[in-house]
């Protein structure tokens, strides 16, 4: 998956009226302003109202579904014949903020914005991302994801994210 790729789906979403935000590890990247590393997917969240609009026009640049253990219908990918793959993570808010459906994305953490290649996107926002990216057993990406996000936004790095003996 390259910029490119990233750019043409989520525009091209965002012209047929559907509102993406961009998460994982090209959230990352959108948030430093460059891309930092390959990327095998986009991860991107929709609000629920949207996933139909959403599937349509993915199926119409060639996307289909691909079965995986743990789809179900707020989270799943979809997969082109360029292997470009895309991970949907739905949601949907109450009135007042709340997480009522899906991926319990924190009301206020879809208020990113990034810039991939000039352009800017929506995105998860720095603060939430670092907290997703630390709440798990890193690997040696999300290693390099967390300590790049810290340095460029002054978050403290976690014991579970330092090199031992620091």
């Amino acid at each position: 998956m390259t910029s490119h790729d990233v750019l043409e789906i989520v525009l091209g979403l965002s012209a047929h009226g559907v509102r993406v935000w961009i998460d994982g590890g090209w959230c990352v990247d959108a948030l430093l302003g460059r891309q930092t590393r390959a990327h095998s997917d986009l991860d991107v969240a929709v609000a629920r109202r949207d996933v139909d609009t959403l599937r349509g026009q993915l199926d119409a640049m060639g996307f289909v579904a691909v079965e995986r253990e743990g789809n179900s219908d707020w989270c799943f990918v979809l997969r082109d014949e360029r292997h470009r793959q895309i991970d949907v993570h739905v949601f949907e808010y109450d009135a007042e903020g709340r997480n009522i459906y899906g991926i319990a994305y924190p009301f206020g953490s879809l208020t990113g914005q990034g810039v991939l290649d000039g352009q800017t996107v929506d995105c998860v926002n720095a603060s939430s991302i670092f907290v997703f990216k630390t709440a798990y057993p890193p690997t040696e990406k999300d290693l390099r994801d967390v300590h790049a996000l810290a340095a460029r936004f002054g978050f403290p790095i976690p014991a579970s994210h330092r090199p031992s003996g620091q």
